[in-house]
C-alpha cells in the first residue's frame, strides 16, 4: 500500500507561524512537570485512538502539544480491533498504514454477514483508493499511534493520571495530574479530552449528555488459535450475534453478543454462555472453535453506553469515546475516533492562537462531528437490538441484487464521500 504524501510527518510543521502561547510552534520542548507556569498550545488527555492522532496532527501543524495517559505503553485494552476502510484510509493519509501492516496483522479485504438463513458476501467500495481493513491488537496499534505523535513533536507522559481540569472564568486553561512521584499542573490554550467513555475531562467541564439510549447488548471476547479466518464474519439469530476476524500472531477474535438484560446471567455462567451463544448464532464456527484453542481469558463488557456528549466548550473539546460512545457491535469505535481527530485538526487549522477564531472552529467541529456520526449511531442501535429475524425477512428478496449488496457493505463500513467532512461540508449522512 502506497501512502499519500499528504499529512506525512513534518509536512505541516511550518504551517503555524506562532503558537497559541506566543512562542514559535516547534512542537517540542519540555513541559512544566511541576506547575512552573510553562504552557502548551494543546494538552491532550488520553493517548489511544482518539488522543494520539489528534496530538500527532496538531503537532504536525506546528503546535506545542502535551499528551498524557494514565497507562504505560504497550498496554492492551478491551476492543473489537476492527478498523474499517474510512479508518485505514486515514492511516494511509497520515503515513501510518504501512506501519500497521508491518505489525504482521493480516489485511481484511472482504466480509460475510449471515442473518438467520440469509447470507451476503462482498466488500466495501475503496476509500481514496484504500480497499483493506485491519484488526491489529490494541497494544500494538496504540503504541504505534503514540509513537507517531511523539515523532511529530508531541511530548508524551505515560503513567500520568489527569485528576481535574483547571477552569478560570468559565474557561478550561489546563489540567491537574498525578504520577507515582508527585503531582502538578500544566496549562494550555486548549484541553482535548480523549480519555474514554468515563472521561475525567468531560466530567470536570460538565459536558452534558445531549443524546442517549440505554445499553442494548453485552459482549464477551476471546482470542483463538487454530480457528483461521481471512475475512470479517458476522453471524446473527434473534438474541445472539457473533463476530469474528483475523488479528496478529495467527489468532482469531471471536466476539459473542447477548441482550443487555442477560448480562448477569451470562457473567455467572462463563464460558458455557459464551460457547452457547456461539453455537446458536454460528454453528459451523462453533465446531471450528471446539477444534481450536482459546488463548487467555474471556473478557467482556456490560456497560456499552450509547450517547453523544456536548463536543466542545470554552477552552475544551472531546474526541473519541469521551464525546461519543455507542455499542461495539458495529466495531466503529476506532474508525470514529480517527475521524474525529482528523475533523478537529482540519477545523482548528491555524485558528488556535486566536481565542475567538478558536472557539468558532470548535463550534464547527461540534456540528460536523454530530452530522458525521449520526447515521452510524442509528444503524448501530438498530443492529444492537439483536432482531436478526426481522432483518432476515426484510432482506430475503434483496440479497441477490448486486447493487443492494454493494450498498449494504458500503453502509456497514461507513464509506462514502463524507469520510471526513472539511469545514463547510454539512452533509447529514454517509450515503448507502
Amino acid at each position: 500500500m502506497t501512502a499519500s504524501a499528504t499529512g506525512r510527518p513534518g509536512s505541516g510543521s511550518s504551517s503555524v507561524a506562532a503558537s497559541a502561547t506566543g512562542r514559535p510552534g516547534s512542537g517540542s520542548g519540555s513541559g512544566s512537570g511541576s506547575g512552573s507556569g510553562v504552557g502548551y498550545d494543546v494538552i491532550v488527555v488520553g493517548a489511544r485512538c482518539g488522543g494520539a492522532p489528534a496530538a500527532m496532527l496538531l503537532a504536525r501543524a506546528g503546535y506545542r502539544v502535551l499528551m498524557l495517559d494514565r497507562a504505560r505503553f504497550p498496554r492492551d485494552t478491551l476492543s473489537t480491533l476492527y478498523i474499517h476502510q474510512p479508518g485505514t484510509a486515514l492511516l494511509d493519509r497520515w503515513g501510518l498504514l504501512d506501519r500497521v501492516a508491518a505489525t504482521g496483522c493480516p489485511p481484511i479485504t472482504s466480509a460475510m454477514h449471515r442473518m438467520g438463513q440469509v447470507a451476503v458476501e462482498g466488500a466495501p467500495t475503496p476509500v481514496h483508493g484504500v480497499h483493506v481493513a485491519y484488526a491489529p491488537r490494541r497494544y500494538l496499534l496504540d503504541t504505534l499511534l503514540a509513537k507517531a505523535a511523539t515523532d511529530a513533536g508531541a511530548e508524551f507522559r505515560e503513567d500520568c493520571r489527569v485528576t481535574d481540569v483547571v477552569v478560570e472564568d468559565g474557561r478550561a486553561v489546563g489540567v491537574r495530574w498525578r504520577t507515582a512521584s508527585g503531582s502538578g499542573t500544566d496549562r494550555a490554550a486548549l484541553v482535548v479530552g480523549a480519555d474514554g467513555m468515563r472521561s475525567v475531562v468531560a466530567g470536570a467541564v460538565r459536558a452534558e449528555t445531549v443524546r442517549e439510549h440505554p445499553p442494548l447488548t453485552c459482549v464477551y471476547y476471546g482470542y483463538w488459535e487454530g480457528v483461521p479466518v481471512t475475512r470479517f464474519e458476522a453471524h446473527s439469530v434473534r438474541g445472539r450475534w457473533v463476530g469474528c476476524l483475523p488479528t496478529n500472531d495467527g489468532r482469531t477474535l471471536l466476539a459473542v453478543y447477548f441482550p443487555q438484560a442477560e448480562f448477569e446471567a451470562v457473567r455467572r455462567n462463563l464460558p458455557a454462555a459464551y460457547l452457547g451463544g456461539l453455537a446458536a448464532a454460528a454453528p459451523e464456527l462453533y465446531e471450528r472453535a471446539l477444534a481450536g484453542t482459546r488463548v487467555g481469558p474471556l473478557r467482556g463488557s456490560g456497560t456499552q453506553r450509547n450517547f453523544f456528549r456536548r463536543a466542545a466548550g470554552p477552552g475544551w473539546v472531546l474526541v473519541g469515546d469521551a464525546g461519543h460512545h455507542k455499542d461495539s457491535i458495529t466495531a466503529d469505535g476506532i474508525t470514529a475516533a480517527f475521524q474525529q481527530a482528523a475533523l478537529l485538526a482540519a477545523h482548528l487549522g491555524a485558528d488556535l492562537p486566536d481565542p475567538a477564531r478558536r472557539q468558532a472552529a470548535l463550534e464547527r467541529y461540534a456540528l460536523d462531528r454530530d452530522r458525521l456520526l449520526a447515521a452510524r449511531y442509528s444503524d448501530t442501535l438498530a443492529l444492537a437490538r439483536l432482531r436478526a429475524d426481522r432483518v432476515e425477512a426484510r432482506i430475503a428478496g434483496l440479497a441477490h441484487d448486486p447493487a443492494w449488496v454493494q450498498a449494504f457493505f458500503d453502509r456497514a463500513a461507513g464509506t462514502g464521500p463524507d469520510l471526513v467532512p472539511v469545514p463547510g461540508n454539512r452533509s447529514e449522512e454517509v450515503p448507502a
